[in-house]
């Protein structure tokens, strides 16, 4: 959710962001995932903080858990299959078996820093955390800031001073990070590691405005928030679940990533925009064995929540470096996900945060039902394929609903074998011209929750090479 600048006057553009926020009381646990791409000595990033960060305040952790943490909350699509009713077997109109679940497709070494007075801005702290030089400032005005920062080698967009100023009235510090060459040669890869902080403060939210800068077009965010009571949701605009368990068609299947794409879209877009889309809600306690309906992958351990930066988990006490000192702990987790898609005009102010006592279990979950094989000539087969020809004229309906695209905007040349068992009536190319420009009924109901407070931020920025 922040900017990022080239050398080349800030052409390359932020699209996606994704951040790990743990909160409990006034304590906060952020951690930052960036996925820049370039020569590495053009990277910085410039976080708005309320305090002055300690260096133990200050990590970096693996990559791994926001991999880890993805995978297992993502939406997912499940699967389930017909059995014949003229197989002596019970039938009762559809009954179902699970089959199988899927989902397819998403301080060394820092330049010397002189203090220019005149310009109001002044370096509070400097350290070395892993492969970052990390600074901490404070400013008295956006454009001493501003122009501090391109005195200093930064190159940052044009009106960037605008988008500065507010977090500078509310008196909130910079925290600046690039990369020290010398320490990054000691690690394998040349990808950075998340950056995790941690801070208290009464105010929970995601100054998103300053990753607005130079923007191009629409920006996602993916937010996994962590909390003792419940799931968090957003103040000053909607929350919204997204419409879930709803049958869709078989062939979509072969390309659930572009299904799902198209279903955010237009559930954004009909909503107004201004808003944030729940993904998935759980409680992921340790102590509570089941986390989703159907599990895609492994859950995340005691030690990866502890990664997460959830700091009362129970655990190993031989190490108390990174854990607060205090005695109020807890294996009480609850997860949440929420997608944000955002812009300059439909979020005029920056994301703010509670967290709620909402436990409800949530994920967004589509199910596809592959058809019966075999002979169909019994009483009950005749019935069961009268049946499945309403059913799949439902799914497309359906499908229309979610993503507002038809069955000719599908890519269903990829067929799956159970069709050849269906008749040509009850086959979604010959049910799909009778239902196309039939109205559209109001197939899934989406609820909003509104939420109050919050802070922090993250922006990237890239340094400007000297003499460029």
């Amino acid at each position: 959710c922040g900017f990022y600048v080239s050398k080349a006057d800030g052409t390359l553009k932020n699209k996606t962001s994704q951040v790990i926020l743990v909160r409990d009381g006034n304590k906060n646990v952020i951690t930052m995932y960036n996925d820049f791409k370039g020569n590495l000595k053009d990277f910085a990033m410039v976080v708005p903080v309320p305090v002055v960060l300690a260096k133990n305040d200050i990590k970096v952790v693996e990559q791994s858990i926001f991999n880890t943490l993805n995978e297992y909350r993502k939406p997912r699509l499940v699967e389930y299959y017909d059995q014949n009713p003229c197989n002596q077997y019970e039938y009762d109109s559809f009954k179902q078996k699970s089959a199988s679940n899927m989902l397819a497709g998403k301080a060394a070494g820092i330049q010397t820093f002189a203090e220019k007075k005149e310009l109001g801005v002044k370096v509070e702290a400097k350290y070395l955390v892993g492969e970052y030089d990390i600074l901490i400032l404070s400013a008295k005005e956006s454009t001493g800031l501003k122009t501090w920062l391109e005195e200093n080698d930064y190159k940052i967009p044009a009106g960037a001073d605008e988008v500065l100023e507010p977090y500078i009235k509310s008196n909130l510090k910079f925290f600046v990070v690039k990369v020290n060459e010398a320490e990054k040669k000691k690690l394998p890869g040349n990808f950075l590691r998340p950056i995790q902080i941690r801070f208290t403060s009464p105010k929970f939210m995601l100054p998103i405005r300053l990753g607005m800068a130079n923007a191009d077009g629409d920006q996602d965010m993916i937010v996994y928030a962590f909390t003792k009571k419940g799931r968090i949701e957003t103040t000053n605009y909607r929350t919204i679940s997204l419409p879930t368990g709803k049958n869709i068609p078989l062939f979509v299947k072969n390309n659930f990533g572009n299904f799902y794409a198209n279903l955010f879209q237009n559930q954004w877009d009909k909503e107004g925009k201004a808003l944030a889309m729940l993904e998935y809600a759980w409680d992921v306690s340790p102590k509570n064995y089941v986390k989703c309906d159907p599990c895609v992958a492994t859950a995340p351990s005691t030690q990866d929540l502890v990664q997460a930066g959830v700091w009362w988990i129970n655990r190993d006490w031989t190490n108390y470096d990174d854990v607060w000192d205090d005695d109020n702990y807890s294996d009480n987790v609850y997860f949440t996900r929420l997608h944000v898609r955002y812009n300059r005009k439909s979020f005029p102010q920056d994301l703010v945060f509670q967290v709620t006592p909402n436990t409800d279990s949530y994920q967004a979950r589509y199910v596809v039902t592959h058809p019966a094989t075999g002979d169909f000539n019994c009483e009950a087969g005749k019935k069961y394929l009268k049946e499945l020809k309403q059913r799949r004229a439902d799914e497309l309906e359906m499908l229309t609903y979610l993503t507002g695209k038809d069955y000719s905007d599908w890519d269903v040349v990829s067929e799956q074998p159970e069709e050849k068992y269906v008749p040509k009536e009850a086959s979604y190319a010959s049910i799909a011209p009778s239902i196309q420009n039939k109205p559209k009924g109001d197939k899934g109901i989406l609820f909003a929750t509104f939420g109050v407070a919050g802070l922090i931020f993250l922006a990237g920025l890239r340094r400007k090479k000297k003499g460029s």
